[in-house]
C-alpha cells in the first residue's frame, strides 16, 4: 500500500514539467498544484493519527486507497475535455520572413482553468494517503519486538521505494509519448522530447495509478485489527466465556473505547508530546531538512533538463534506475546496522547525523558540475556572437528588421555556427525545404552576419546541442548525486527510530502523525512554491498565451538556476544540523542520567536507586534479602503468632560503621519525600500501634538463629532497589514504599 501511494506521488513529481507546459503555468503556480497533496493531507492527518490508533487501522488504510484512486482519476480527467495541444511553429508559413499570424479576435480557451481539476484531484489523493504512514508504521512497531522493529521498518521503507522507482519510470515512459497520441499524426509533429514545447502523455500515468491503487486496497480490508506481539503468541490467554455466554474481551490487546473518551485525551497527549525537548528539537531540524528534500525532489528532473540539456523522459529514467535503488539499499543497510549492533537512541541519532553530514559535503561538489548557457541570439549572446546574458534581451537586429515577425514566438532553430535563434523569422530566413521535423530553412540573413561558415546560411529545427564538456559534467553530476543519495539513506532508519524511541510508547502514533502534519504543512506546501518562484526569477524567455499574458518559461539562465537551486538546498540542510546536534547532546545527557548510553532506552516513570553493599573478604555481612512488617488484617485472631521481621543486631565495629553509612544513604533518600509529610506521619502512627514487641515472636530454632555460610554468601553484595515514585496518582504505593524504607532504616539502627 505504501509502495503504490508513493508511486502516485513520485509520478506527480515526474509529470510537473508536462503539466506546466500543457496548461501554460509558471513554476510557482505549478508548485501550488503540487502542494495541494499536502493541503488535503493535513486536513485529516492529526485526527486520523489520534483516532485511527484506537480504531481498525487496516480498514482505514483500505478506505484511503479508494480515495487515492478517485483522486488520481480526477487528476487525469481534464485531458479528455481539452482540445488538441497546439504549439508555436512557423514551419508551414510561406514566405518565412513575412510569417505573421493574422490578427483575430481573442476567444478565451474554455480549458484555460482546467488545471483546477488537477489541483482538486491531487488534494483528494492527499486525503486518502493520510492513514498510511502514521497508522502503518505504528501497526508494525506495536506488534514487533523492540530489537526487530527498526529492521522491519527498514524493510518496509525499502519496499516502499519500489513505488517511487516505478513512478519515475512510468513518468519517463509517458513523457516520451506525445500528449495527443492516438489522436494526431505524429509525422506532423515538428518538435522532439528535448524541445521546451514538448508535452508528454501526462494523463496516462494517472489513469494507470488509479487502477493500481484501487486493486491494492482490497487486501487491507481483510487484515485483522491487531496482531499478537511477536514471541507472545503462546502467552495470550484464551477467550473464556462469561456468565452471559459472551467471550472475555481480555483476550484482545485493544479495549473498546468511545470516540468521546478518545477525544478527551487528545489535548493532554499533544501537550505531553510537544513538551518533550528532544522531540521538539528533532521536529525543527527535520522540518528544515524536509524543505530542502521537497524542493530537490520536485525540481530535480527540471534542473537536469535546463542545466544539462536532458529530456524529461531521460531525466526521470535516470532518477528511477540510479538514485532510488541505491536509496533503497541504503535504508535497508541502515536498519540492518541497528539490528546487528543493537544501536539505541543516542547511537542512532549519531549515525543519522554523520551520514547526513557526509551527504551534505558531497552536495557542495555539485556546484562545480555545470554547463554553460545555450547560445541564443538576443538572450545569451548578441547577433554577432558576443556573449552576455540579457534578461530583457533585444531580439531585433539589422538582419531581421525587414521581417514581419512576432517577438513572442518560440520556434528555435540551430545554425552551423552553434548559435540558436528563437524562430526562423528572427533568423532572417526567407525560404524552407523539407517537411515536418526534417524542415530546413535557407537564406537566413542573421546567420551570415554572425560569422557563419562561408556559403552556410541555413538553419534546422530545434536548439543547438550541448558541448561534449557538458556531457562529461552531467556524468560527474550523476555520480556525485548517486553517492550522496546512498550515504544519506544509511541514516534514514536510525533517524526514524529516534523519533519513535524518544517519546512514550502510547504517543507513537500521535508523534508520527504530528511530525507528518508539520512536515507537510510547513514543508510540503510552501517549499514547491518558493522554490518555483525563485526558479521563475531565472527565466530568460517566457511563452505567450493565446490571449496574451505570460505562459510557461521556455528558457532559463542555467548559471543562475544552478546557484539559486543548489544554494537554497544547501542553506536549508545546513541550518538543520544545529538542531540535530542539540538533539544528540540532549539525548546523551538524558540517558547518561539513566546510566545507559549504549542502548538509550527511554527513562522509566520512577527513579531507581541501587544501593550495593561492597563485598568483604573477611567476615561477610549477613544482609537479609527482604524486610517487611506484617500488620494484622481485620478479622485475624489476636493470639495468632506472627513472624518476627525485625533485623538481628549486627556485631563488630566494622559492621556497625558500614551499617551506619548505609543508614545515612537511605535516610537521605527519605528526605526527598517532604512533599508527602502528612502521609508519612500517618504511616508512622499506624506502625506505633502495632510494634514488633507487642506481637509474640514466633518460635525460632537454633539453626534459624545462626545463618548458614551459604546464606551469608547469598546476602553478600546484594542489591536493594528503592523505588521513589514521583507520581501522585497512586498514594497507596507511595505510603507502602515509605513504610518499607523506614523499617529498613530502623532495623539498621538496631
Amino acid at each position: 500500500r505504501l509502495r503504490e501511494s508513493k508511486m502516485e506521488g513520485t509520478y506527480m513529481k515526474s509529470a510537473i514539467t508536462q503539466i506546466e507546459r500543457r496548461f501554460d503555468l509558471s513554476s510557482s503556480l505549478i508548485g501550488i498544484i503540487d502542494g495541494s497533496f499536502e493541503m488535503g493531507n493535513l486536513l485529516f492527518l492529526a485526527v486520523v493519527s489520534h483516532f485511527g490508533a484506537k480504531l481498525h487501522r487496516p480498514r482505514l488504510i483500505a478506505v484511503g486507497c479508494f480515495l487515492m484512486a478517485v483522486g488520481s482519476f480526477l487528476t487525469g480527467l481534464p485531458h479528455f475535455f481539452m482540445g488538441r495541444y497546439t504549439f508555436d511553429t512557423e514551419v508551414y508559413c510561406a514566405p518565412v520572413c513575412l510569417c505573421m499570424i493574422p490578427s483575430v479576435d481573442c476567444v478565451r480557451d474554455s480549458s484555460s482553468h482546467m488545471w483546477i481539476y488537477v489541483f482538486l484531484g491531487n488534494a483528494l489523493r492527499g486525503i486518502g494517503e493520510t492513514p498510511v504512514t502514521p497508522l502503518g508504521i505504528s501497526y508494525i512497531d506495536d506488534f514487533a519486538k523492540a530489537e526487530n522493529s527498526a529492521f522491519y521498518i527498514a524493510c518496509l521503507q525499502t519496499i516502499t521505494l519500489l513505488g517511487p522507482m516505478f513512478g519515475f519510470l512510468l513518468g519517463s515512459l509517458c513523457a516520451s509519448l506525445y500528449v495527443d497520441i492516438g489522436y494526431v499524426d505524429l509525422e506532423t509533429v515538428t518538435i522532439t522530447p528535448k524541445d521546451a514545447r514538448w508535452v508528454g502523455a501526462w494523463w496516462l500515468g494517472f489513469l494507470v495509478s488509479s487502477v493500481i491503487m484501487l486493486l491494492s486496497g482490497i487486501p487491507f480490508w481483510f487484515l485483522p485489527r491487531s496482531l499478537p506481539k511477536q514471541g507472545e503468541e503462546s502467552k495470550l490467554p484464551p477467550c473464556t466465556p462469561t456468565q452471559d455466554g459472551t467471550a472475555n474481551s481480555n483476550a484482545t490487546p485493544h479495549q473498546a473505547m468511545t470516540l468521546a473518551e478518545i477525544a478527551k485525551g487528545f489535548i493532554p497527549s499533544l501537550k505531553k508530546l510537544l513538551s518533550t525537548p528532544a522531540y521538539f528539537l528533532l521536529l525543527c531540524g527535520s522540518l528544515l531538512k524536509f524543505n530542502s528534500f521537497i524542493g530537490l525532489l520536485t525540481f530535480k528532473a527540471k534542473y537536469m533538463e535546463q542545466q544539462f540539456g536532458q529530456s524529461a523522459a531521460r531525466a526521470n529514467f535516470l532518477i528511477g534506475v540510479l538514485n532510488l535503488p541505491v536509496v533503497a539499499v541504503g535504508i535497508f543497510l541502515g536498519g540492518l546496522l541497528m539490528k546487528r549492533y543493537k544501536l539505541g537512541v543516542v547511537s542512532g541519532a549519531q549515525l543519522s547525523f554523520v551520514t547526513s553530514f557526509m551527504a551534505y559535503l558531497l552536495l557542495l561538489l555539485q556546484f562545480g558540475t555545470k554547463c554553460d548557457n545555450v547560445q541564443v541570439a538576443g538572450l545569451t549572446v548578441s547577433y554577432n556572437g558576443t556573449p552576455g546574458v540579457m534578461y530583457n534581451g533585444n531580439l531585433w537586429s539589422e538582419c531581421n528588421r525587414d521581417c514581419s515577425c512576432l517577438a513572442g514566438e518560440w520556434d528555435p532553430v540551430c545554425s552551423d555556427n552553434g548559435i540558436t535563434y528563437t524562430s526562423p523569422c528572427l533568423a532572417g530566413c526567407s525560404s524552407s525545404t523539407g517537411y515536418g521535423k526534417n524542415t530546413v530553412f535557407h537564406n537566413c540573413s542573421c546567420v551570415l552576419s554572425s560569422s557563419a561558415p562561408e556559403g552556410s546560411m541555413s538553419v534546422i529545427l530545434g536548439q543547438c546541442p550541448r558541448s561534449r564538456e557538458c556531457s562529461r559534467s552531467f556524468t560527474s553530476y550523476m555520480a556525485v548525486s548517486v553517492l550522496s543519495s546512498f550515504i544519506n539513506s544509511l541514516g534514514t532508519t536510525p533517524g526514524y527510530m529516534v523519533i519513535i524511541r524518544c517519546i512514550k510508547p502510547e504517543l507513537k502514533s500521535l508523534a508520527l502523525g504530528i511530525q507528518t502534519l508539520v512536515m507537510r504543512t510547513l514543508g510540503g506546501i510552501p517549499a514547491p512554491v518558493y522554490f518555483g518562484a525563485l526558479i521563475d526569477s531565472t527565466c530568460l524567455r517566457w511563452g505567450i498565451k493565446k490571449c496574451g499574458g505570460r505562459g510557461a518559461c521556455r528558457m532559463y539562465d542555467s548559471d543562475m538556476y544552478r546557484v539559486i537551486f543548489l544554494g537554497l538546498i544547501t542553506c536549508l540542510s545546513g541550518s538543520s544540523y544545529f538542531f540535530i546536534i542539540a538533539v544528540i547532546v540532549l539525548l546523551r545527557i538524558q540517558f547518561r542520567r539513566e546510566g545507559d548510553t549504549t542502548t538509550g532506552q527511554p527513562p522509566h516513570s520512577s527513579l531507581e536507586i541501587e544501593l550495593q553493599t561492597p563485598p568483604k573478604t573477611t567476615e561477610p555481612l549477613n544482609t537479609p534479602k527482604e524486610i517487611e512488617v506484617h500488620t494484622p488484617k481485620e478479622g485475624e485472631r489476636e493470639g495468632e503468632p506472627e513472624q518476627d521481621n525485625s533485623l538481628q543486631t549486627q556485631k563488630g565495629t566494622g559492621e556497625e560503621e558500614e551499617l551506619s553509612n548505609t543508614q545515612g544513604e537511605r535516610t537521605s533518600d527519605l528526605s526527598r519525600t517532604h512533599s508527602q509529610k502528612e502521609e508519612v506521619e500517618e504511616v508512622f502512627d499506624r506502625r506505633e500501634e502495632v510494634t514488633p514487641d507487642a506481637i509474640p515472636p514466633a518460635p525460632v530454632s537454633k539453626e534459624e538463629e545462626k545463618p548458614s555460610d551459604q546464606a551469608n554468601e547469598q546476602a553478600e553484595g546484594e542489591v536493594i532497589v528503592i523505588h521513589t515514585h514521583r507520581e501522585k496518582d497512586n498514594p497507596h504505593n507511595l505510603l507502602a514504599e515509605m513504610n518499607h524504607t523506614e523499617v529498613e532504616a530502623e532495623g539498621l539502627q538496631g
